[in-house]
């Protein structure tokens, strides 16, 4: 292959044309050139890609293998020079009436996001949220297609596609719920105590069921055992409520069901580690001022929670 140097970028435009219209006519006419210099055009693409390209059959001209496979490649590079070159467009926080969607673990839903709710209606009233759950599509396709704008509270533990951006957004310290009349378990957990508990297990919807926990676990030999897995720590925290049963979740949620369910929050094994929490955008948009806007939203807020020390609950009497 000839240096990129040595290749007229303007091919790539009539390359599309070309392989999308299997015609040189409308080929020239869908970019304003002349038939015979659409012909020129072929011809040199032609001899620096070393394939015809374009073959005559008796169903007109039809594209090469290679041609095909090029052909989604080619139209993305081109999609991403127009972003490039299109002036950045104003975003007027206070006046926008755009819709965001935000795809997120139910930390971010039940922690963060009335808070961001109430923000927002302060500083941009016209502004639309609308949450879904973290799934395999919302952080690779749906970003892409821009279903999805922003993906928020995922483990930065968790294999996310290399071509995607993910930023550190908040670190939690991790805890215990156990149910109330749980007498098996006290105020503190040791690791041999921790891995002979049933738990509930958060499992999120891209499909990666490894975390953190079992990470940090695996590397003494050790394991969980899993009674339950759930995407809602809602339902999780109900379940241990009602079992015997614990599960480990970020602080500021335990500590925010403590106050709303019959559970209380137990310390869990020292060295347990800390949950990284990430934002995850497509860098097709890295430049959108809307949601660089909302990311600087979410980014205050999330601080402003760090910075937080979470309610301690009343501690339990430990068991006899």
């Amino acid at each position: 292959m000839k240096p990129l140097r040595q290749f007229d970028l303007n091919l790539l435009i009539i390359f599309e044309a070309l392989i999308s219209e299997c015609h040189v006519s409308r080929a020239a006419e869908k970019v304003f050139l002349s038939q015979s210099a659409m012909s020129h055009a072929l011809n040199r693409l032609r001899q620096y890609l070393n394939d015809p390209l374009l073959v005559r059959t008796e169903h007109g001209l039809q594209p090469t293998p290679r041609a095909l496979a090029m052909l989604p490649e080619i139209r993305k590079a081109l999609e991403l020079i127009e972003r490039t070159l299109e002036p950045t467009e104003l975003f007027t926080a206070d006046t926008s009436e755009r819709t965001f969607s935000i795809a997120s673990t139910d930390y971010f839903e039940s922690v963060i996001f009335p808070d961001l709710v109430s923000h927002l209606q302060t500083i941009a009233p016209h502004i639309r949220l609308q949450i879904e759950m973290i799934s395999e599509d919302a952080s690779s396709s749906k970003l892409e297609n821009r279903q999805v704008d922003l993906v928020v509270g995922m483990d930065a533990s968790k294999k996310i596609p290399a071509h995607l951006i993910a930023e550190h957004w908040i670190t939690e310290q991790l805890v215990c719920l156990a149910g109330v009349a749980n007498t098996e378990v006290g105020n503190n957990l040791s690791i041999q105590q921790y891995i002979n508990l049933p738990h509930a297990v958060f499992s999120d919807l891209t499909g990666d069921n490894s975390s953190s926990i079992d990470n940090w676990l695996s590397t003494q030999q050790l394991s969980r055992q899993s009674i339950v897995r759930t995407v809602n720590y809602m339902a999780a925290a109900r379940i241990v409520a009602q079992t015997s049963a614990i599960i480990t979740l970020p602080s500021h949620m335990a500590n925010l069901f403590s106050q709303m369910l019959a559970v209380r929050v137990v310390t869990p094994p020292e060295g347990m580690p800390s949950i990284e929490m990430t934002t995850i955008h497509h860098p097709l948009f890295d430049n959108d001022p809307g949601l660089c806007w909302l990311k600087e939203q979410i980014f205050l807020l999330g601080s402003q929670r760090s910075n937080t020390p979470p309610f301690l609950s009343t501690p339990l009497s430990d068991p006899l």
